[in-house]
């Protein structure tokens, strides 16, 4: 019997959205940086993939040696186009080429906060009494014993808590809110004039053929307006601590996505995914994407991302997880939104993530792509939109520990934590150690190396003899799109990465009514290894199970004594030779997909 809500079908429901981050993806004007014209010469590889969306992750990192108004990663001018992606024209062609493959372009939605070089934030912090002053969040500083100015409250950047979140303007003699960086002021949404600024440029896009947004930490848009200091959760020794409580999910947060929404999205018919760190109570995460919320489609659940992060610390921290964990996680999010008529999203690896085969599995040479497969083999069999990042098709990993954290390292949250690391404990070799291992298993940078697109030099990014902005992966001679193209293969284990993730995306699309709409059921509740489930359609006879070993060691596995298997369909070792009794014998990261009966 199907639960409720499933038999409300929507395309985007059914999609496959691929997520590019533009920097990284293909440079074809030779400055080493990626651009739109790349992602158009593409598009057959996607359509191939079986992509239906593609997405700009417009976010940049910063370049530290070079900070230009080209890779801020915010609002800059609208409506213009980064001129280093090149410019609105290439953003139309990209769209019709798009749409002569049946395909889509979603855009990125950065609008909690601006560069500190646009327009904006030049006229707002030029005086006290600029018309555009109140666009922006300034607040008076207190003052130390001898006069001199310090922060409006304690809060702590968000990608360095070492720091305040407020920056200085000695000019006003006033502080800035700058949730991020100093470079990333926050905008002022109590203010009208901002709302219908920004209400303009989603309308501008979606008038020139984008089918939605992806909105870029759109939770934090709402800030408590008494600016209270947050609780010392990093310890009395600390200056600054997380102020979240205080802005994520923030008091109008809803009223602003709902104003959106009537104003601008529902004319459209546009699709919009949310990004909502820091959220997991279902009753909140419904009151934005229940089907009758009127804010958003879905929202990216941080559950499985934030699995390995100490409970109630920051993100650059380590800890251990297991198979019950995954299951607990999405055991809560596939009922929540099944039976209660929200959606999902369904990823595990973006531009703000490492790489998942090194996050979740073993990026070993011996298990890489049994870990790869693994996980494109949960991805495509879970309810929910489905979002592909670039490179994990090809399994590509996390940087290797050789890598010099200040000289190969670009994102501003893997320097900060170096510097502070190198202050805290420069002198305590265990403790940098500790620290690299941190870097290497939890850096954004991870995700954001130059695309893999053949063994030509510059992993064929960009020309030979031009400096990419950021480091190529060391293995793109064997790890690349052009090699895994070749490697067809006809079963998993000599079929590539990226031929496998083609079959698997085929085969959820034939069976949509399985792995998009059907019921979940969570198989082996005490199992640490063995994350296994059932789907089924509406008709009882239409059931598949997954049996997943998230482990490096052979692991026993007992089938459920009302299920029967028929047959064994998919597997991430080929062959699928398995036996069809009650004792599965799992190999090492091994994953299998079959037909099942359901007694």
């Amino acid at each position: 019997m199907a639960l409720t809500g499933t038999s409300q079908h929507r395309w985007w429901k059914e999609a496959v959205v691929y997520q590019v981050y533009p920097s990284s993806f293909l440079d074809t004007s030779g400055d080493g940086w990626g651009d739109v014209k790349g992602i158009t010469s593409k598009v057959d590889y996607l359509k191939k993939l079986g992509v239906d969306i593609s997405t700009k992750v417009r976010k940049q990192t910063w370049d530290t040696t070079s900070v230009t108004t080209r890779r801020v990663p915010s609002i800059l001018q609208f409506p213009v186009i980064d001129p280093v992606y090149g410019t609105i024209e290439d953003v139309d062609h990209l769209i019709v080429e798009l749409k002569k493959r049946d395909m889509k372009l979603m855009m990125d939605l950065v609008v909690n906060h601006t560069s500190e070089m646009h327009a904006w934030f030049l006229e707002s912090r030029s005086s006290l009494h600029n018309p555009k002053r109140d666009w922006y969040i300034w607040k008076a500083p207190r003052r130390a014993a001898d006069g001199s100015p310090l922060p409006p409250n304690n809060w702590a950047q968000i990608l360095g808590e070492a720091n305040s979140a407020w920056t200085y303007d000695k000019h006003t003699d006033q502080y800035y809110l700058s949730l991020f960086t100093p470079e990333q002021p926050d905008l002022n949404w109590e203010n009208p004039d901002v709302r219908a600024a920004v209400h303009d440029i989603i309308d501008f896009w979606l008038t020139r053929g984008a089918c939605g947004y992806r909105m870029d930490v759109i939770n934090l848009i709402s800030k408590v307006q008494t600016f209270p200091d947050a609780k010392p959760a990093l310890g009395p020794d600390r200056r600054y601590h997380p102020g979240s409580q205080y802005y994520v999910n923030g008091p109008r947060m809803h009223e602003y996505l709902q104003e959106i929404n009537q104003k601008v999205l529902r004319k459209h018919g546009a699709i919009t995914v949310g990004e909502m760190p820091g959220v997991s109570d279902i009753d909140e995460v419904l009151r934005s994407v229940g089907s009758e919320s009127g804010e958003l489609n879905m929202i990216f659940i941080f559950d499985i991302v934030d699995i390995d992060n100490e409970p109630g610390k920051v993100r650059f921290t380590l800890h251990g997880w297991d198979a019950r964990d995954l299951r607990r996680i999405i055991d809560k999010w596939q009922h929540a939104m099944i039976e209660r008529d929200g959606w999902n999203t369904v990823f595990v690896e973006n531009h703000d993530n490492p790489r998942s085969v090194s996050r979740y599995t073993d990026d070993s040479d011996a298990f890489r792509i049994y870990g790869a497969k693994l996980l494109a083999l949960m991805q495509i069999t879970l309810s929910g939109t489905l979002y592909v990042y670039q490179g994990e098709e090809l399994g590509m990993r996390n940087v290797p520990r050789s890598w010099d954290p200040e000289k190969d390292y670009k994102d501003i949250e893997a320097i900060n934590f170096w510097k502070k690391s190198k202050a805290l404990y420069g002198d305590t070799p265990e403790k940098m150690a500790e620290a690299k291992t941190i870097l290497m298993r939890k850096a954004r940078d991870h995700a954001r190396t130059p695309m893999q697109w053949s063994a030509e030099p510059n992993a064929g990014f960009c020309a030979e003899g031009v400096k990419p902005w950021m480091r190529v992966n060391d293995d793109y001679k064997e790890f690349n799109a052009e090699k895994q193209l070749r490697d067809t293969g006809e079963t998993g284990e000599r079929m590539s990465v990226y031929h496998f993730w083609h079959t698997a995306l085929a085969y959820r699309k034939q069976h949509k009514d399985i792995f998009v709409y059907g019921t979940f059921e969570a198989l082996g509740l005490e199992s640490k290894e063995v994350f296994a489930y059932v789907r089924q359609g509406e008709r009882k006879e239409d059931a598949r199970i997954v049996v997943l070993n998230f482990t490096g060691t052979e692991v026993r596995w007992e089938v459920p004594e009302n299920l029967e298997i028929q047959e064994w369909i998919m597997g991430n070792y080929g062959g699928i030779e398995k036996n069809k009794g009650r004792t599965l014998i799992l190999r090492p990261w091994e994953g299998l997909l079959g037909t099942v009966v359901i007694g």
